[in-house]
């Protein structure tokens, strides 16, 4: 028996998705992000390993996590202009929920650096656990958006409207 998956989006989202600049915002922030996540996580490592370069460990968790900040922004306004709603839109539901996971820790982080709440140690774990359900939530992201361009190519094998 063959499965049936709901479609990501409806045709009329997918022409919004399709002509919304915030899609191309979004497919540039993305990398972007990535990039600037890998250093992070470069020098929050070379941190715990060696006990040098705190500074610049922190200062890139705060620019990975303004990166954030910025993609989650605009992400919202994107799901706003394709589904109607800012979060939680039933397509992505389940990523967003997870999302405020990851803003959560990565605003721990902050607000943690900025009072002194916690050792310099503790606090960067505390990025890596940050930056842990970070590559959790991009790959919810990355494995929705294949799965949605897999099941148009599907539909328009199928002389079915993508």
């Amino acid at each position: 028996m063959a499965r049936t998956y709901e479609p990501l989006y409806t045709p009329a989202e997918r022409v919004r998705r399709d002509h919304t600049k915030w899609t191309l915002v979004q497919g540039i922030l993305a990398p972007v992000q990535f990039v600037v996540f890998l250093v992070s996580l470069y020098l929050v490592v070379r941190f715990l390993i060696t006990g040098e370069n705190e500074f610049a460990a922190n200062i890139s968790v705060v620019v990975k996590t303004f990166c954030l900040y910025t993609i989650m922004v605009t992400g919202s306004i994107w799901e706003k202009v394709v589904f109607g709603k800012y979060l939680f839109a039933k397509a992505f539901y389940w990523e967003d929920v997870f999302s405020m996971l990851v803003i959560a820790l990565h605003s721990a982080y902050l607000v943690c650096l900025m009072f002194g709440v916690l050792p310099e140690r503790e606090l960067m774990y505390l990025a890596l656990a940050a930056y842990f359900t970070y590559v959790i939530n991009a790959s919810q992201f990355i494995l929705k958006l294949r799965a949605a361009r897999l099941q148009e190519k599907r539909q328009m094998r199928q002389g079915l409207p993508a």
